[in-house]
C-alpha cells in the first residue's frame, strides 16, 4: 500500500515538474489577487445557479452584471483591508485561513447594511438575504479550498522528490516536547528526516496516534519496534527516560547499527522554530549516567555578583568554562591569565561576544612570575579567586618533575598567598583526584599544592584581620579537555585507526567541562576555608568500553572497521584513580554531588612552607631522581607506579 501512494505522489510529481509548475516559486501578490477574484466570480456563479433552481426570484432592481460588479468591488475592498493575498499560498496558516474568514465575512456584513439602506431610503432591495448568505459560505470555502489545495499539491511534490534522500525516523517521547519535535520536523525545508511514528515507554493496549502517526509502547525491543516501523534513526525526545532504561536503550540501538539522535529541550517558540537545526547525534558525554545538577544560584551570584574575579588558566578547557560560567552571575570585571597566547587570543574573541570590553582584562602571563601577578593583585584587588592553571599530562611530569613542581606547586603558593595578602574573599583551587595516593609526579604535586593550600588556611583561620577563604575542588577526569581520551579517541577514529589503550582493564571517573565547573563554582560558593570538596564523579568507566561506543556512534564497528590496540600503562598511569586516600572519610554537604573529604591532619604551615620553599629553591639545580625524592617526603603515600622512580619507594 505504501508503494502504490509513493507511486502516485511520484507521477503528480511528475506532472507538476514537466509542466513547470512548481518551478514558479512564490506565486507574485497580483497573480494570488487575480486568483481570488476569479474565484469569488465562480462563487457568484455558482451561487445564481443554485437560487435560480429554486422558488427564490432576484429582485429586479439591478442587472446580474451590476450585482456581480457589487459584490467583486465589495470583495476587493476587503482583500486589500486584510491583505488576504500577502501569505505565501503553499505555507498558509491557520492565521490566513482566519483573515479570508473576516474578508469574506465583512463582504456579507457590507453588502447587507447596503441592501438594507437601498430598502430604507429607496424601498426594494438590490440582493436576496438567503442568496448573500450562500455566497458569503461557498466563496469562503472556495478561497480557503484553494489554499488547501495548494499546499497539499506542494507538500505531495516535496515528499515524492525527496522520498529517495530522507531519513526515517522515530521520536522516544509523547509528551509537550517530542510533538513540538514533530511539527518542526515536517515543517523542515528542507527536510532531513520523514518521521513514521512514536514510542511511549508506559503501556499502552489501545492504539493511538500522533499527527496521524502510531504510537508504539514501549514493551518490545528498540530493535524490532524499528524494524516494524522501516526506520534507522532514533530520536530521544523524553528528558524523563529512567537512566537505566536509556543506557539500555543506548546500548540496543549501537549494537544494531540504529543511528541515535537527540535534542534539547524547547524552552520558548523561537526554539521550536529553531528545534531541528538543534538535532545532533548522541556524543559520548550524553552516554554518561547522569542526574541534571542543579545549582545554588543564589548562593553562587552572592559571590560573584557585581566583585572583580580573578581567573587562572583561564584560555584551558576547564579555565575557559568557568570564564563562560562566571559570566552568568554579572560579576562587576573578569581578570583572565594564561601564558598561552593564542588560545588566549581565542578567548578574548568569545568574551567580546558576551560582555563589554572594559568587564574583561586579559593577561598574557605565568603564574610564576611574582612581580606580575603581584600587579595584578594591586591593581585590580580581585574579590574572588579561581586558579585553575597548572601542568596535567602525566607522562609529561614524569619526564620534567622541576616543571611540575615550579608551576603546580610554586605556581599555586605564589597565588594563593597574594589572595591572601590583598584579602581577596575566596581562593579555590582546581585539583584533581590524581592527588589521591599519587602515582606520579604531576598528582604528587598536585597533592603538595594541596597541603600547602589547607595548611594556609589553618593558619589564618583565628587570625581576624585576614578573611579570605581558601577552598579546594578536586575531581577526575573530564570529558572534552585538552588531553583527555575523548579528542584523542575522536582523530584516531577519524584516522580510521587504531585506537590505542594502555590497558585492558583500565578505568576512570568521568565528567563533563560544564559539570565540573558548575561544581567548582558551588563548592567555592559554600566553603569556610580549608576544606578539600570531591565531586560525585557516578560510576566508573572502563576505557575500552568508552572506545567501543566512540567507535559505533562514529558508524562503525569495532574491531573490524576501527581496531583497538593496547599499547601498555604509561609511567605513573594507574589501572584506576581514586577521589580519597585510604585514611580519608568524606561527610555530606547541602548538595548531594559534593562531599567533603576529612584528610588526615595537615602538616603545620610554618613546616609545609619550609619544605615548599626548599624544594622550589633547590629544584633548578637537583637532579630528577633528587626532586622526586624531595617529593616523596612532603608526600609519603607517593608511590611510583610502572615508572623509573619505583625503586625509591624501597
Amino acid at each position: 500500500m505504501p508503494q502504490n501512494k509513493n507511486e502516485n505522489n511520484s507521477s503528480i510529481a511528475s506532472f507538476l515538474m514537466k509542466n513547470k509548475i512548481i518551478h514558479l516559486g512564490y506565486l507574485p501578490r497580483w497573480v494570488i489577487f487575480l486568483i481570488d477574484i476569479a474565484i469569488i466570480l465562480f462563487a457568484n456563479l455558482v451561487t445564481y445557479l443554485i437560487v435560480s433552481n429554486l422558488t427564490f426570484k432576484y429582485y429586479d432592481t439591478a442587472s446580474v452584471f451590476q450585482r456581480t460588479l457589487i459584490i467583486v468591488l465589495t470583495q476587493i475592498f476587503f482583500f486589500f483591508a486584510f491583505k488576504t493575498y500577502a501569505g505565501i499560498i503553499r505555507h498558509s496558516t491557520l492565521n490566513d485561513g482566519f483573515n479570508l474568514f473576516k474578508a469574506t465575512f465583512s463582504t456579507f456584513l457590507a453588502l447587507a447594511v447596503l441592501n438594507y439602506s437601498h430598502y430604507y431610503f429607496i424601498g426594494t432591495k438590490i440582493f436576496l438575504m438567503p442568496a448573500l448568505l450562500l455566497m458569503f459560505f461557498i466563496s469562503f470555502i472556495f478561497l480557503l479550498s484553494f489554499r488547501i489545495a495548494v499546499k497539499i499539491i506542494y507538500q505531495i511534490y516535496i515528499e515524492a522528490s525527496h522520498a529517495s534522500g530522507y531519513q526515517r525516523v522515530v521520536i522516544y517521547g509523547t509528551d509537550n516536547h517530542a510533538i513540538a519535535l514533530a511539527n518542526a520536523l515536517k515543517a523542515e525545508q528542507p527536510r532531513r528526516y520523514k518521521l513514521v511514528g512514536f514510542i511511549d515507554k508506559y503501556k499502552n493496549n489501545v492504539t493511538k496516534t500522533i499527527l496521524d502517526l502510531p504510537i508504539v509502547s514501549h514493551e518490545t525491543s528498540i530493535v524490532k519496534i524499528l524494524e516494524e516501523l522501516n526506520a534507522d534513526n532514533l530520536i530521544i525526545a523524553d528528558k524523563n527516560i529512567p537512566s537505566k532504561l536509556q543506557l539500555l536503550i543506548i546500548d540496543q540501538c549501537l549494537e544494531n547499527d540504529i543511528k541515535l539522535l537527540t535534542v534539547p529541550v524547547v524552552t520558548d517558540w523561537n526554539n521550536q522554530r529553531q528545534l531541528t537545526k538543534r538535532i545532533k547525534t548522541f556524543e559520548i558525554q550524553d552516554l554518561l549516567d547522569r542526574k541534571p545538577i542543579v545549582l545554588n544560584t543564589s548562593l553562587i551570584s552572592n559571590q560573584i555578583k557585581n566583585k572583580v574575579v580573578l581567573i587562572t588558566g583561564a584560555a584551558g578547557s576547564i579555565g575557559s568554562e568557568i570564564v563562560n560560567q562566571v559570566i552568568e552571575f554579572n560579576p562587576q570585571k573578569i581578570i583572565v591569565v594564561d601564558q598561552a597566547e593564542t588560545p588566549l587570543h581565542q578567548l578574548c574573541l568569545d568574551l567580546e561576544k558576551k560582555m563589554n570590553k572594559s568587564a574583561f582584562i586579559p593577561y598574557v602571563a605565568d603564574v610564576r612570575d611574582e612581580k606580575v601577578m603581584e600587579q595584578i593583585f594591586e591593581l585590580h584587588q580581585p574579590h574572588v579567586v579561581y586558579h585553575a592553571a597548572a601542568y596535567k599530562h602525566v607522562p609529561l611530569m614524569e619526564s620534567n618533575p622541576f616543571q611540575a613542581v615550579y608551576t603546580n606547586v610554586f605556581g599555586t603558593k605564589v597565588i594563593a598567598d597574594l589572595a591572601l595578602k590583598h584579602k581577596s574573599d575566596s581562593f579555590v583551587m582546581v585539583s584533581t583526584d590524581k592527588a589521591v595516593n599519587p602515582s606520579n609526579i604531576m598528582g604528587a604535586s598536585k597533592r603538595i599544592a594541596e597541603q600547602y593550600v589547607q595548611s594556609l588556611a589553618y593558619e589564618v583561620e583565628n587570625e581576624p584581620s585576614h578573611k579570605t577563604k581558601f577552598i579546594t575542588t578536586r575531581f577526575g577526569n573530564v570529558l572534552g579537555s585538552n588531553g583527555s581520551v575523548v579528542p584523542l579517541f575522536t582523530k584516531q577514529i577519524e584516522a580510521g585507526g587504531p585506537i590505542t589503550i594502555t590497558h585492558p582493564d583500565i578505568i576512570r571517573y568521568f565528567m563533563t567541562i560544564p559539570e565540573a565547573c558548575q561544581l567548582v563554582l558551588e563548592a567555592g560558593s559554600m566553603g569556610n576555608g580549608g576544606e578539600i570538596y570531591i565531586f560525585d564523579m557516578g560510576k566508573p568507566v572502563k576505557i575500552i568500553d568508552l572506545a567501543h561506543k566512540m567507535i559505533r556512534l562514529a558508524g562503525f564497528v569495532p574491531e573490524k572497521d576501527i581496531q583497538v590496540a593496547i599499547i601498555g600503562l604509561r609511567p605513573g598511569e594507574k589501572l584506576f584513580e581514586e577521589l580519597l586516600n585510604n585514611s580519608s572519610k568524606t561527610q555530606p554537604t547541602h548538595h548531594e554531588k559534593i562531599m567533603i573529604a576529612k584528610e588526615e591532619s595537615t602538616q603545620e604551615f610554618k613546616q609545609i612552607k619550609t619544605d615548599i620553599n626548599r624544594l622550589v629553591l633547590e629544584a633548578s639545580s637537583l637532579t630528577t631522581i633528587e626532586i622526586v625524592k624531595q617529593m616523596k617526603i612532603l608526600v609519603p603515600e607517593f608511590k611510583s607506579n610502572n615508572s623509573e622512580f619505583t625503586d625509591l619507594d624501597s
